[in-house]
């Protein structure tokens, strides 16, 4: 038995009215992240045993330094759904809640931004 309205069942809303957006996102990120991840592996492999001015000179091609913001990109946020669903399914107390969901946020941005400073760094000598 449903326990949706109709409404809720025509728009396949849940109870937070945003669950299949939130399912929709993990997907997506899913999948954008095999080839992302497929790259990252075959740079990893390419460049075993180089030194680090080797490892800098090759994040000064354009395509790399984009694929690998991408990748970073896109691994925070895809870590950042899934926690959240995580902290949605087993945190039971309101205030513990919000405050491990603010922190999955702000260490979500702490790495994304992290990840592309350091790549800008390399790619650009900022």
């Amino acid at each position: 038995m449903l326990k949706k309205t109709p409404l809720g069942q025509v728009l396949g809303l849940g109870s937070a009215k945003a669950g299949t957006e939130h399912w929709w996102r993990q997907r997506v990120t899913a999948i954008a992240g095999i080839p992302l991840v497929v790259f990252l592996i075959g740079y990893l492999l390419m460049h075993r045993g180089a030194s680090r001015a080797e490892i800098v000179a090759s994040m000064h091609n354009p395509m790399v330094a984009i694929l690998m913001g991408l990748t970073i990109l896109n691994l925070v946020w895809h870590m950042r759904l899934g926690l959240q669903v995580v902290i949605e399914d087993y945190v039971r107390t309101g205030h513990t809640k919000y405050a491990l969901m603010l922190l999955n946020t702000f260490f979500a941005w702490v790495m994304a931004l992290a990840g592309v400073y350091a790549i800008l760094k390399m790619s650009f000598g900022l």
